[in-house]
């Protein structure tokens, strides 16, 4: 009888709604122009294309640096680089200091905020926030890590389990179809209760590899082998998400930690992967949330990465941490077509300063944008010292170089205080800053107002 009548009670007591489940898709060095539906004419994209239809695909996304780790730990903190103590790479194979870089313990991550509030958290793919004991994403609030530590091109290339070494040297043909099934099986095992799943695959950075599946497939070479590999992997997340019956409570993110690298698309833009050009730092970003964010939208809103995670724990009500600046800012209203962006000026990194600054229009070059620079060898290619040697480092010989720049290289010659009319001049081509130097003073205010709070390089920060 008792049990009859809490049945009937229980039939009677609203439901509670579930926190949705968040899945951000990060991918590694896809340029702006790299997909379908951002204007590729050859590379086939068509799970990714389909997933900007069934949601909002942003065309002014930027991250606040022009390489990994930086924006990595932008994203999982909502805070930039130079707040968050990650103004360059953690690399195993280069300096000491390098070596020992990671994400300081004092910053608060999102998988820490969502696991305290009940959340499975996982991470599958590429971390490059810190290698040593201590640093690794399951120190750092994921219950669960699958992949690997830095890029795919440092050595030593292993994967790991948690902090256990499972693979030396890591298949990379094979991975990014191992790190999607994983993450899809972290969605089927955790489909009872609020997830966030971070799946952050590790390419199309190089060296490019590609499965038996999709090798010389594409007919675009082996970057569009890529893509066909990365398209098929973010397909299976979707799918697991279908098949577990909580795509529509589940805000879905797919988006790009920098521009591209050799081989890859710019989408018009000039420069490419670690320059302070648009090409660097301008990236897709699609989002997804059935019944909550419209369809088929196309948003030139102004947004940054550190806006992921803002936008998620305010869309899984949980407050954000109360002793700290945050840079992100709320995109949900955005994205449904109710609010314009909620940022007047971005920022760009250049190493521990902020160089650039850029509003909806106007494009403001307060240091010279800089770059990498390639010397040639004798044969006319650069020689690529983390290139795939068949012993440590396992991917086709056939990497893309300096005759496959991604970017526009042309345009006036880069200098500081340079002002670009990003509506009429998405490349970047001329400077107009004597024609507007109204536009300067109020991009420059702008600049200095945040640089006050960006430490003294020259200074040791404790």
């Amino acid at each position: 009888m008792f049990r009859l009548l809490a049945a009937f009670l229980l039939l009677l007591t609203p439901a509670v709604a579930q926190p949705p489940n968040i899945v951000i898709i990060l991918a590694d060095d896809l340029g702006y122009g790299d997909l379908g539906c951002y204007g590729h004419p050859r590379f086939r994209t068509p799970r990714i294309d389909q997933l900007a239809k069934e949601g909002v695909r942003m065309t002014q996304f930027n991250t606040p640096a022009p390489f990994c780790a930086p924006t990595r730990a932008a994203l999982l903190t909502g805070r930039y680089p130079f707040r968050c103590g990650m103004v360059a790479n953690p690399a195993p194979d280069a300096t000491p200091e390098a070596d020992a870089l990671a994400l300081p313990p004092k910053e608060v991550t999102l998988a820490q905020r969502l696991k305290d509030a009940g959340y499975a958290t996982a991470l599958v793919g590429k971390w490059h926030l810190g290698h040593q004991a201590g640093s690794l994403p399951t120190d750092r609030g994921f219950d669960e890590y699958l992949g690997i530590p830095y890029s795919n091109d440092m050595r030593p290339a292993h994967l790991l389990e948690g902090s256990k070494v499972v693979e030396y040297p890591v298949v990379q043909a094979t991975l990014t179809r191992r790190l999607s099934q994983r993450s899809a099986d972290f969605i089927r095992r955790s489909a009872g209760r609020p997830f966030f799943l971070l799946y952050a695959e590790p390419m199309p950075h190089k060296p490019l590899a590609a499965s038996e599946e999709n090798y010389r497939r594409s007919g675009a070479g082996l970057y569009g082998d890529v893509m066909l590999e990365l398209d098929a992997a973010v397909g299976r997340v979707l799918d697991a998400l279908q098949e577990a019956g909580v795509a529509d409570n589940t805000l879905v993110f797919f988006t790009s930690d920098n521009g591209p690298w050799f081989g890859g698309s710019a989408g018009g833009l000039r420069g490419m992967k670690a320059a302070q050009w648009e090409g660097g730092y301008r990236v897709p970003m699609i989002a997804r949330w059935p019944g909550k964010i419209p369809a088929g939208r196309v948003s030139d809103g102004l947004g940054i990465t550190m806006d992921l995670f803002v936008t998620a724990l305010k869309s899984a009500g949980v407050p954000l941490p109360e002793d700290r600046v945050h840079d992100g800012r709320d995109l949900l209203p955005l994205l449904r077509g109710a609010a314009a962006s909620p940022h007047e000026f971005v920022f760009g990194h250049q190493g521990p300063r902020l160089s650039c600054v850029r509003d909806a229009r106007w494009k403001l070059h307060v240091l010279p944008a800089g770059g990498m620079r390639f010397k040639a060898g004798p044969d006319g290619r650069w020689p690529d010292p983390r290139a795939p040697d068949g012993v440590t480092l396992l991917a086709p010989f056939e990497q893309y170089n300096l005759e496959s720049m991604p970017g526009l290289v042309s345009g006036v010659e880069a200098a500081s205080m340079q002002l670009f009319d990003l509506a009429n001049d998405p490349g970047e081509q001329t400077d107009v800053a004597a024609a507007h130097p109204e536009v300067v003073r109020r991009l420059l205010a702008a600049h200095e107002a945040i640089s006050r709070d960006v430490p003294d390089p020259a200074k040791p920060q404790r």
